[in-house]
């Protein structure tokens, strides 16, 4: 495959924003979490932070996160980082059409034969709408059209709503303006938290013929609405076949062996319909392919993949050595689909 250079103008102007932008304090804190961790010197750390970022392309939380504090240089280069995927966002998601991914409401429109689930729009005078909405499916989640990390996500139970002129109003007020069905995940996701929808984060590529899965990660949350860290919930990465490849963790330096509610082992789990899942993805891809480089969210639910949202910006989901005691990540997977 022909190189796609990320090119280095995109680099200087990411690096320039991030300079303008940088917190000195919130950098030492992270550098004294990671001295705490793995034993190292802090100005040592702080040192080889900023390094790894104005050179190497490495996020301060990405150096926390995939414990690059004991890494050697070659581990180090096999990571996929947030600044290169941020390149590789700007590059490959056509600007003009980054607003499907942005907006829940327009993104349900444009997905809506892969959502499977019902789904309206709060809109003024249709509070009658949005009860016999939500009666007719018992429990609902509203959301803002524009948000991220799970903000602006709320869960209500149609028989604990007494008066619904008040809670339309309010839903106009929050600007809660997304109503959908709640999905019925798998009973493999629900063996692990029942409480909550667990989503698949799948990153993916298409290169105008197929989509290449570039990683997996299974979230998992504690009972809330949504399974985002914001949330208390975490992440394990999965391999090829869909096999959890260790314990779970997060970016506060947690590591999950068990669900601590329902005591699954996290490193046994394994995401059900994995054909499904592939050839989902490969069908999702092609419905904008001027946006070739998404952050898929699915659930597999007992009928088969469903779409909860896709993300242009697609962020980041590595290995972490501390707790699985891999030592490598991705990169090469990104760079063979991709060509940079």
């Amino acid at each position: 495959m022909p190189q796609k250079g990320l090119g280095l103008s995109p680099r200087l102007r990411y690096l320039a924003g991030r300079a303008r932008r940088i917190d000195v304090k919130s950098v030492i804190e992270r550098a004294k979490q990671s001295s705490a961790q793995h034993d190292k010197w802090t100005p040592a750390i702080v040192v080889d932070m900023l390094w790894q970022a104005g050179l190497r392309n490495v996020g301060f939380q990405d150096y926390i996160d995939y414990d690059f504090a004991i890494l050697s240089r070659d581990e180090r280069a096999t990571y996929m980082t947030h600044p290169v995927s941020n390149q590789l966002s700007q590059k490959f998601d056509h600007p003009d059409f980054r607003y499907i991914f942005q907006d829940k409401v327009e993104f349900d429109r444009v997905f809506s034969e892969h959502l499977h689930r019902d789904w309206m729009v709060v809109e003024p005078g249709n509070a009658a709408d949005v009860r016999a909405f939500a009666q007719g499916h018992g429990t609902i989640v509203t959301k803002e059209p524009v948000g991220q990390a799970g903000t602006g996500v709320h869960r209500f139970r149609a028989a604990e709503i007494d008066d619904w002129d008040a809670f339309h109003e309010g839903l106009l007020e929050r600007g809660e303006l997304l109503i959908e069905e709640v999905i019925v995940q798998h009973p493999d996701l629900a063996d692990v938290c029942s409480g909550t929808v667990n989503t698949t984060r799948i990153t993916a590529f298409f290169d105008g013929e197929r989509a290449h899965i570039l990683a997996m990660a299974q979230k998992f949350g504690r009972g809330a609405v949504s399974d985002q860290m914001t949330f208390g919930g975490f992440y394990t990465m999965l391999d090829e076949s869909g096999h959890a490849v260790g314990p779970g963790y997060d970016s506060h330096g947690h590591v999950y062996e068990k669900h601590p509610d329902s005591g699954f082992v996290i490193g046994e789990f394994q995401l059900p319909m994995m054909d499904d899942v592939r050839a989902f993805i490969d069908r999702v891809a092609r419905v904008v392919p001027q946006v070739q480089y998404v952050g898929w969210d699915v659930v597999v639910t007992p009928d088969g993949p469903v779409l909860v949202e896709g993300n242009w910006g697609a962020g980041v989901y590595e290995n972490k050595p501390s707790a699985t005691g891999i030592r490598t990540g991705h990169k090469a997977r990104y760079r063979e689909a991709i060509g940079f």
